[in-house]
């Protein structure tokens, strides 16, 4: 038995420089908890083993940033959907390509396989949602009743049903023998980020960006439930393999939900950011994040996590409240009915005739061009003695129940995180098992804390920009090598960031190369912090006072005077602070705002700071949302017999709101062309804005 820290409930296990730019998604592998695909901004799926420095293989063929990714049940295949509509399939056991999928006219934001193999369905920002049979290379359906980007998808454990989430603030449910849709709920007042099936009843939950968690009876369809103790966004939930509770993890929190009646059982802080995805293996939560080129592994021992009692919605009743019942016993719902087989003749048919009725006219079988684009495809083998170990040949692979595994051990650290300020201090040498795909034991491997960050390892063949960051070594006869990770090469400066701007860490640095470098005294010290400090604070003086003046007129009850205010300062950060709390209430938006933002829109989208720049979007998309309906149905209705002047100084709002929208559909058309996230959000709004040029 590996040395555990029974005191620890959540700590970090390891951080990577996943890719050499950005990471934009990534995705655990469900079945063992033990594989991480990771995409990026380079094009590139990187193939990862949970503890493992190095990346295993690395798989190319996308020409536009990776936006999602995901793994079969038996996570011997896994998916990537790029930024440009295009689909593609590898063999993780061949180290090959299988497939090319083309027809979603937006990036690709959400994957999933059906549990019986066979088909999988993707979500796009252009709203559609596809189901592709990958055996024949096609689409077989598409469902295209939700009106904004379709953020997640989710087949049910029996394969009939798929569920999907949207920035719609809608839960759709899916027939998919039927091809159509059987209900939809729209309790979510936000974007719903994700959706998950209850592993045995007819259960559905939800996550949203209004901070909830909701439960759905799937034979009643009607909402049971709903969290009111969540402080973030909810980006990921996970039900407890025995079906008794749902965790729900939101940014440094997790929470673990009951229902019927609703209740909180425990919250545990973990630290790890904007949770992307989580997943359970020897009572063990695995969580997974990314900033920029970083990933981060987290460890929750769910021993120690209360998954039951008597706490509602965070508040101790005096009366114990029964346990809910287990879902592996006597339950109040139907439970799936899992077929034998992978596919029944009654869905084969149904899926034959939806396809005769697919308006897409995909491809459906193989052709010159989709060898063409297989060969551009790739699987390059970065780390051949972990990819032998957990990718076996298929005729080698055991087939009977894995062996019994061992949790990953906490160390043994007083500190949950470490800081970049802290002395370096020799690694503690801790045995990790390391355990393949399939949850065998293949042996002892050692890991060290701190957290290592490492590079991942790439095939020399085609030159790319060198990501590096400082290794943890336990052996004294290898050196601790420390280099400089390149800028990135665009002018923005990002809203979340590792290191301050204008303060260079290593200045307090000991240089491990130099022995005899000179220490720092503390007024030298000082002064490198205070470097700038005077200039700061007249700025934030100054924000303050006109922040303060602002808020005197917002308390008169005028929206429109108190943006004018604002917009009259000449100050962006004063603007970005005032549409912050206007985009939370869309109600307080109305035509004579417009006028007033529009142009300080087209500011915040050509500024270099990356958070004025998500203001900016998010302003312009509740404006063409609201209000271009009835902009266009102004300005194209035909003259009114005699005067109006309401009419006629609505006309002349809405041609003013036009010419300005029309300006700021071309700084949108030049910012698409950018990969990444930004590129991603400028394509979205260049599709609703599309109808300006009509």
């Amino acid at each position: 038995m590996a040395l555990t820290n029974n005191t620890r409930t959540a700590w970090k296990l390891q951080e990577i420089v996943a890719h050499s730019s950005n990471v934009s998604s990534l995705v655990l592998g469900k079945s063992s908890g033990r594989l991480l695909a990771t995409g990026s901004e380079d094009c590139r799926v990187n193939i990862w083993a949970v503890n493992k420095p190095s990346c295993i293989m690395s798989l190319t063929g996308h020409t536009s940033p990776v936006e999602c990714i995901q793994f079969n049940s038996s996570e011997e295949r896994v998916v990537a959907g790029s930024q440009s509509g295009s689909l593609r399939l590898w063999d993780l056991e061949a180290a090959k390509i299988l497939r090319t999928l083309m027809g979603h006219k937006a990036s690709i934001c959400s994957l999933d396989f059906h549990p019986m193999g066979g088909y999988l369905a993707s979500g796009s920002v252009d709203s559609n949602i596809k189901l592709w049979d990958v055996r024949r290379k096609g689409c077989v359906y598409r469902y295209k009743d939700h009106t904004q980007a379709v953020r997640c998808l989710a087949f049910s454990p029996d394969g009939k049903w798929l569920a999907s989430a949207s920035d719609d603030s809608t839960v759709k449910l899916w027939d998919l023998i039927a091809g159509k849709m059987i209900t939809e709920f729209t309790s979510h007042t936000s974007a719903v980020n994700v959706v998950q099936f209850h592993p045995n009843e007819y259960l559905l939950a939800s996550g949203s960006a209004d901070r909830t968690v909701k439960l759905w009876d799937l034979e009643k369809f009607n909402m049971i439930g709903s969290s009111e103790g969540e402080t973030g966004v909810v980006r990921s939930i996970l039900f407890n393999p025995d079906g008794n509770c749902l965790y729900s993890g939101s940014e440094n929190t997790l929470r673990v939900y009951g229902w019927e009646p609703d209740r909180c059982f425990d919250v545990v802080h973990v630290g790890w950011g904007k949770v992307s995805d989580l997943a359970i293996s020897n009572n063990q939560m695995i969580a997974v994040s990314y900033n920029q080129t970083n990933v981060s592994w987290y460890i929750v021992d769910l021993n120690r996590v209360k998954k039951s009692g008597s706490v509602i919605q965070g508040l101790i009743q005096d009366k114990p409240i029964p346990a809910p019942t287990s879902a592996l016993g006597t339950t109040l719902r139907r439970n799936y009915e899992r077929p034998s087989t992978s596919c029944t003749g009654q869905e084969m048919k149904q899926s034959s005739e939806a396809d005769r009725r697919s308006p897409e006219g995909e491809r459906r079988s193989p052709s010159s061009e989709d060898e063409k684009e297989d060969k551009e495809s790739s699987a390059e083998i970065t780390n051949p003695e972990d990819f032998k170990e957990i990718f076996q040949p298929r005729s080698v692979i055991s087939r009977t129940p894995p062996k019994s595994t061992e949790p990953f051990p906490a160390p043994l650290e007083h500190s949950f995180s470490e800081s970049v300020l802290e002395k370096p201090s020799p690694a503690v040498k801790i045995v990790t098992p390391v355990i393949d795909r399939t949850g065998q034991l293949k042996g002892p491997i050692i890991s060290s804390t701190p957290v290592q960050r490492v590079e991942p390892t790439v095939i020399a063949a085609a030159p790319r920009p060198v990501a590096v960051v400082t290794t943890s070594v336990t052996s004294p006869s290898r050196p601790v090598v420390t280099t400089t990770k390149p800028k990135p090469s665009t002018g923005i400066i990002l809203s979340t960031r590792n290191e301050p701007i204008g303060l260079n860490a290593g200045d307090f640095l000991s240089h491990a190369r130099n022995a005899k470098a000179s220490v720092m005294g503390d007024e030298e010290a000082l002064a490198q912090i205070r470097k700038g400090h005077d200039t700061m604070c007249v700025m934030l003086t100054s924000r303050y006072k006109n922040l303060d003046t602002v808020r005197s007129v917002w308390a008169s009850g005028d929206v429109k005077t108190s943006l004018d205010s604002a917009v009259s300062m000449n100050d962006l950060s004063i603007v970005v602070d005032i549409l912050n709390i206007i985009n939370l209430k869309p109600s307080l938006w109305k035509l004579d705002l417009c006028t007033s933002i529009l142009p300080q829109i087209e500011e915040l989208l050509q500024s270099k700071y990356e958070s004025y720049v998500q203001t900016g979007c998010m302003s312009l998309k509740l404006i063409l949302k609201r209000f271009w309906p009835l902009i266009s149905d102004t300005l194209t209705a035909p003259p009114s017999v005699g005067v109006d002047i309401t009419r006629e100084e609505r006309h002349r709002k809405c041609k003013a709101c036009y010419k300005q929208l029309k300006n700021l559909s071309n700084v949108v058309k030049n910012r698409a062309e950018q990969v990444g996230r930004h590129g991603s959000t400028f394509k979205e709004l260049q599709l609703l804005m599309a109808p300006l040029d009509y």
